[in-house]
Formats: C-alpha cells, sequence, structure tokens
C-alpha cells in the first residue's frame, strides 16, 4: 500500500475485535512513531503502551468514560519528555513532535491492517496518575489501537480549496 492509499483509508475506529496485537506489527507501528522528524531531532517523546485489561478500563473512565477506548488491544499513549522547548515559531517543540509521530503509528497501522482513534478527551492528570508518569512529562495523546471490528465509512471533508490558498490568506 502506498502512502496516499494509506491516508485515504484511515478511519476514527471506535469499536474492536477481541483479537490480541500480533508483536511484530506492534512493533512497527512503534518503529514508524520512532522515525518520525521531530524540531532539532530531540525526540522528545516517550510511548507508554497500554495492554493490560485493568488499565485500560481506568483510562477509558479518565478519558470522559469512553468504553471503547478499553476494547482495543493497546492503548498508547503519547508523551512529551522535554517541555519547556519552544519552537522560533512560538509553539511547544513536543506537542507538535508527538502528533507527527503519532500520525505516522496511525498510518503504518493501516498498512497492517489495524484502526486507531486519536483521543484528546481525557484528564491528564488522571491518566498520568493511572500509569505513574513523572510530573514533568505531558501526555499529548491516548491513540487506540487494534484490530476493528466496524470499519466507518468516510467522513465529509472540506474541498481543497476551502483549505489552501496561495501566497497569501486570500
Amino acid at each position: 500500500m502506498d502512502v496516499f492509499e494509506a491516508i485515504k483509508k484511515r478511519r476514527s475506529i471506535r469499536s474492536y475485535e477481541d483479537k490480541p496485537i500480533e508483536e511484530d506489527k506492534l512493533k512497527k507501528v512503534l518503529e514508524a512513531g520512532r522515525l518520525a522528524p521531530s524540531a532539532a531531532n530531540r525526540q522528545e517523546w516517550k510511548f507508554v503502551i497500554v495492554k493490560d485489561r485493568f488499565l485500560k478500563k481506568k483510562i477509558a473512565a479518565a478519558a470522559n468514560k469512553q468504553n471503547f477506548i478499553s476494547q482495543a488491544g493497546a492503548i498508547i499513549v503519547g508523551c512529551g519528555t522535554e517541555c519547556f522547548n519552544v519552537m522560533t515559531c512560538g509553539q511547544y517543540a513536543y506537542t507538535v513532535d508527538v502528533s507527527i509521530a503519532m500520525t505516522q503509528m496511525s498510518l503504518q497501522a493501516v498498512e497492517e491492517g489495524l484502526g486507531t482513534c486519536w483521543i484528546g478527551a481525557f484528564k491528564e492528570d488522571e491518566v498520568k496518575k493511572i500509569l505513574n508518569l513523572p510530573d514533568e512529562v505531558r501526555v499529548v495523546e491516548l491513540m487506540t489501537l487494534g484490530y476493528p471490528a466496524y470499519v466507518p465509512e468516510p467522513t465529509l471533508r472540506k474541498k481543497l480549496d476551502e483549505v489552501v490558498s496561495y501566497d497569501g490568506w486570500g
């Protein structure tokens, strides 16, 4: 599968089969994140993989009781490890870097026949407590990973000319 095909096939999966993820597939997904670009190549991230059923249920509760999270084969918790670096443009590097890495993981997941869902609705302090994360670490994203029980139709997207302009805002 080429990259554009993976981009077109990617969906937010909210229903998973009760099937474990093979270790080689998980490693490929994680390797896709490890190889992502980062500001000044600092790679200021760590990915905590949660497979334990009890922990997944606790994380789902901390994520506004989104129970589908606990059904996934794994949850990838994308963390920023150096949360003080600000890029020249004014953005914190860790949020951008972790997001890029997690996006690459979601595309590799498609290649592996897996599904993902980006979760931003969670209580960071609760997730940090559940996983015993250090105070200085920030949780940027939770991403479910597993075999889709159902693949939804594509969602409507804005037309290209609605989101792109050339040589200025207009």
